[in-house]
């Protein structure tokens, strides 16, 4: 084997021969070992981790009536339309013969960066016991991120996916939990998974017993060469750096675009511009995916705009395919600026009256055009994430206009 291609690409066409080899069969790229539950089918058994610290099998859920295996992650936007409509459920049917077990399927390695944009919280173990805790889930939530075995011998498409099994542990609904992506209960038409569950306990037949799951796809390890290969493309990407007056400054404040913008006024000369730069790139990352943009402008002498763009390209301050396609629109070929004007205030007037002066300043504006967050000196990264996370929403909405904060 050539010893000059580097491990992570070696790496990449080894999973990418194996999954691609699994997937043969089908549209879906679905790894070795992957079966498809069908109606009538037994439970396969499992010996998973829950976030509680227990062991759990599937015979630790063999008294209930009715058991309902519900697949589901911590990075899934649909999934966090359900939750809350799945809790309400399950405190509704508290007194039933009735248990739910959600399990985990996903593993960080298959996701990129950019597909973590929904979520404050990791596809790991640490990750699901945060999301847990943090929804005040009162049912086990169990992992199988680290093996997967459970997910391939259950079928698990997408988070969510719900597996719904009778008493003697035969599946008798597979699918979706209701037909809605959104957190909202009015825009449920369609509420299957509780239909099933309701009547197997009422000793009737499922009404419908099998539907489309839908969501994100599971996340399984052999998706690290995909992940791998959108890095490289991430890595290569070029960094242009154009000039901003204040008349400019002044329409990229505005806003206006229906996305939300993260300005940041910087300069190499400055030491904790450059210290949290990086960050600020790994955060606009992470939200790529979204209607979500950071724009940085340099305080550095127009003489120096070769050493600006060095440094951005260093820090990787370049825009996904999909941000990049609505700068274009916008008319600018560039996210990153370099201020031409002599003076900083006709900057400050534009951008924002408040700035006391110095950098870095960082400004957070949502899709109306409202500060949502402002900072002066080195941001706290989680901080800004979660106010991120806040403006956009961890769901499939509109970002949302939140109070601002200083």
């Amino acid at each position: 084997m050539n010893s000059s291609v580097p491990p992570l690409i070696l790496t990449a066409f080894v999973v990418l021969a194996t999954f691609s080899t699994a997937s043969a069969a089908g549209p879906m790229d679905l790894p070795e070992g992957f079966t498809e539950l069908t109606i009538g089918d037994a439970a396969p058994d499992f010996t998973l981790p829950g976030v509680d610290g227990k062991t759990y099998t599937l015979k630790d859920f063999s008294e209930p009536d009715v058991l309902m295996i519900y697949f589901t992650g911590t990075h899934c936007p649909t999934s966090h339309g359900v939750e809350q409509r799945l809790q309400s459920f399950v405190t509704e049917m508290k007194d039933e013969s009735f248990q739910i077990v959600a399990i985990n399927p996903n593993h960080s390695s298959g996701l990129r960066p950019d597909e973590f944009g929904h979520t404050e919280y990791d596809e790991s173990f640490e990750g699901s016991k945060r999301y847990a805790e943090d929804l005040k889930w009162t049912f086990p939530f169990l992992y199988d991120g680290d093996k997967q075995i459970t997910a391939r011998e259950y079928g698990c498409l997408a988070t969510p996916h719900v597996f719904i099994f009778d008493k003697d542990r035969k599946l008798r609904y597979n699918g979706r939990f209701d037909d809605s992506r959104l957190p909202d209960p009015a825009t449920v038409t369609s509420p299957d998974a509780v239909n099933a569950v309701k009547a197997l306990l009422a000793g009737e037949p499922v009404p419908v017993e099998t539907t489309r799951p839908h969501g994100c796809s599971t996340k399984w390890k052999e998706r690290a060469a995909h992940v791998a290969e959108e890095e490289a493309k991430w890595q290569a990407a070029k960094v242009e750096v154009a000039e901003l007056d204040a008349k400019l400054a002044a329409t990229l404040r505005k806003n206006g675009t229906g996305k939300v913008r993260l300005i940041n006024v910087w300069a190499t000369w400055c030491a904790p511009c450059v210290h949290e730069m990086p960050d600020l790139t790994e955060i606009a990352k992470k939200f790529s995916r979204r209607e979500f943009e950071l724009i940085t402008i340099s305080l550095d002498s127009p003489e120096d705009k070769d050493t600006v763009r060095e440094f951005l390209g260093k820090c990787r301050a370049v825009t996904s395919d999909k941000i990049a396609k609505t700068v274009k629109a916008e008319g600018r070929t560039t996210n990153n600026y370099l201020y031409t004007g002599a003076s900083t205030d006709a900057l400050a007037k534009a951008l924002d009256p408040e700035w006391p002066g110095p950098v870095p300043y960082t400004l957070l504006i949502d899709a109306e055009g409202e500060v949502v967050y402002r900072k002066v000196g080195v941001v706290d990264p989680d901080v800004l994430r979660r106010q991120i996370m806040d403006t956009l929403t961890t769901y499939h909405t509109t970002p949302m206009r939140k109070p601002t904060t200083r």
